[in-house]
């Protein structure tokens, strides 16, 4: 049986860890070839061996997504290698919590919209030709809850996302104007037991302390499911808008986050 994305190209940038690491082992298993891109020179390459060794097709490449000299060289190599680019996943992104924004840095603030919306940008830039010769193509971009609604401790992370949001939608109706086939939309997870959120202090979140977020305690009292997601559960529903079983979903944003944005947690018996 084929799988939903059988002998297509997929790039996944940040793709060594966390989301973008299951996104690319669902994509291997679902039949496609996967172009993964990260900074980390370590993961990147073991992960593209273990998803090769288990039968698949994956390939390594270093990318800082900042870098736009680096995207010509990325989308040059994929060029060269398949010749078609049919998803692109663009899921690099970094969140730095302070407990207020007066404790905000501007450098980290920089940092954040450079890797965050920059980075974002520049994928759409220089990957969208590319898609375009391929045809029937489909553009992903990770935002957030946190590009939804308020995050105290997270508002330079939440503006980046919610320009994400809003980014994915223009260029949605950029492609349908087109008529390219292209279809572009976001996906917004929720407390998801990934690495990152070990690294954000409950004092960011209005918890009023510095231990670090333990996301299954944290997802227990704020989110209605009461639990926090997998990342794999994230993976699969970024599957579902590269594969042509959403071919008529296009400028929207699906939230995975165990009913967090739809009000206040119901009371459990």
């Amino acid at each position: 049986m084929a799988g939903q994305v059988e002998g297509k190209v997929a790039l996944v940038t940040g793709g060594a860890s966390g989301i973008g690491e299951a996104i690319v082992e669902l994509f291997a298993r679902e039949g496609a070839t996967v172009v993964v891109t990260d900074i980390d020179e370590l993961r990147g390459p073991e992960l593209a061996k273990r998803v090769t060794k288990g039968g698949g097709k994956a390939i390594f490449l270093e990318q800082d997504v900042t870098s736009e000299e680096r995207w010509i060289e990325i989308v040059a190599e994929i060029a060269k290698r398949y010749g078609r680019l049919d998803i692109m996943v663009s899921n690099a992104g970094i969140g730095i919590a302070v407990p207020s924004i007066v404790d905000m840095t501007l450098a980290d603030w920089h940092k954040q919209n450079a890797i965050n919306l920059d980075g974002v940008f520049l994928s759409v830039k220089h990957c969208l030709p590319l898609m375009r010769k391929t045809g029937g193509s489909s553009i992903v971009m990770m935002s957030s809850l946190a590009g939804l609604r308020g995050a105290p401790g997270l508002s330079a992370y939440s503006l980046t996302k919610g320009g994400v949001r809003l980014f994915a939608k223009s260029i949605a109706m950029e492609c349908a104007a087109a008529g390219d086939g292209i279809r572009v939309n976001s996906v917004h997870p929720g407390i998801i037991d990934t690495p990152i959120w070990g690294k954000i202090p409950t004092g960011a979140t209005g918890a009023g302390q510095n231990a670090p977020i333990d996301p299954e305690e944290r997802a227990k009292v704020a989110t209605p499911l009461g639990r926090a997601g997998q990342a794999a559960e994230i993976a699969s529903g970024v599957l579902y808008l590269a594969s042509d079983a959403s071919r008529y979903v296009t400028g929207s944003e699906l939230v995975i986050d165990g009913g967090m944005n739809a009000g206040g947690v119901p009371r459990r018996q």
